[in-house]
């Protein structure tokens, strides 16, 4: 047995038997949404056998889809993380998204002559690794507009996001009206551009689609950010304690501008897959996308407090988000229900992450 689980177990001997109490009321309460998922999890297993499906939930099949689904939620996790961390939220991260989709679906259309519903006719088909650097630009940019304004004039990230989010809505509903096809949904993506994101590699036997390996790529690329670059450090430093991270020489005007810069570049990529992923896309393309980055994250543990949080809580949270919408499928609970049981669980998570900081006091 490792030292560390001994030395815990020892420790939790030597407890009276209200300290035994009171170490299984916090143990509770600090994993409550763990337990809960857990048992959600067993329960959808049973029913899944008692009523004969094909299929049953915990199948390599349905793990599979799980990861599919949680790899086309990563990107905006991972860049909402770093933002909350700095103790903040982007409420346009969703919005940013649906702008990037429609102008990599838009720029990625096959000929007129084939397709003739193209949005812009007389324009060539770029390559596809222009349009997705393009796109991460555009998402990067708009990262730097809503770091600047949370750094330079002191405003919450809240309400920058926000607005940035209804300024967002109109731009999304005005590109749809350029062009040959004004307000209609854009479709008919080149073959190329589907196989880019949507091509498969076949593992034990079952495919797995490339933006799974993007995903992973991605969340390798954070990790390595978060832990091991002076960037990384000042984010903790900063969304620790700005006024020390500053007296320390650390800028934070700068590090709030970086790590919202590269959230928007995530956002930008997680718009260039949805885009090739759903095929067709129109004004609802991510809307609401950031509930889910941000259930994600509150659930692995980022903190809203600041300076906590990791990319392995982050992946975590993902995918146990993805675990819930999936059983509750299984179970046939609406959509309108799914969005009321995620919106309970990020409300959860967050007392759940307060109770954890007001122990710490």
């Amino acid at each position: 047995m490792p030292d560390f689980i001994t030395q815990r177990f020892n420790d939790y001997k030597a407890l009276d038997k209200k300290g035994k109490m009171i170490w299984w009321r916090d143990f509770f309460v600090r994993n409550a949404i763990y337990i809960i998922i857990l048992m959600l999890v067993i329960y959808v297993q049973y029913f899944s056998i008692v009523n004969n499906f094909a299929n049953q939930f915990l199948s390599f099949n349905s793990l599979v889809d799980i990861m599919n689904r949680a790899s086309s939620s990563m990107f905006l996790a991972l860049g909402v993380g770093g933002i909350i961390v700095l103790t903040g939220t982007d409420l346009s991260a969703g919005r940013i998204m649906g702008l990037t989709a429609v102008i990599s679906a838009s720029l990625l259309q096959n000929p007129v002559d084939v397709f003739p519903a193209r949005m812009f006719p007389d324009m060539g088909t770029p390559p596809i690794i222009l349009v997705m650097v393009l796109v991460m630009i555009i998402g990067a940019l708009i990262g730097v507009f809503n770091g600047f304004f949370v750094s330079k004039f002191k405003l919450h990230p809240f309400i920058v996001t926000l607005s940035t989010m209804i300024i967002l809505n109109g731009v999304v509903l005005w590109y749809l009206q350029l062009g040959a096809n004004a307000g209609g949904p854009i479709s008919g993506l080149t073959a190329q551009y589907g196989e880019f994101v949507r091509g498969t590699v076949q593992i034990f036997g079952t495919p797995v689609p490339f933006f799974v390996f993007y995903a992973i790529i991605a969340t390798a690329i954070m990790w390595f950010v978060w832990n091991k670059t002076t960037l990384g450090k000042n984010m903790y430093a900063v969304g620790a304690n700005p006024e020390a991270a500053n007296v320390s020489g650390i800028s934070v005007k700068w590090t709030t501008i970086s790590i919202f810069a590269i959230a928007g570049a995530l956002y930008g990529f997680s718009g260039f897959v949805e885009a090739a992923r759903v095929g067709s896309n129109g004004p609802n393309t991510g809307v609401m996308a950031e509930l889910d980055a941000i259930a994600a994250c509150v659930i692995g543990g980022v903190s809203f407090s600041g300076g906590v949080g990791k990319i392995s809580g982050i992946v975590t949270g993902v995918i146990l988000l993805q675990i819930i919408s999936v059983a509750l499928q299984w179970l046939g609970v609406s959509s309108d229900v799914r969005l009321m049981i995620t919106g309970a669980i990020i409300l959860a998570a967050v007392a759940i992450d307060m109770q954890k900081n007001l122990a710490k006091k």
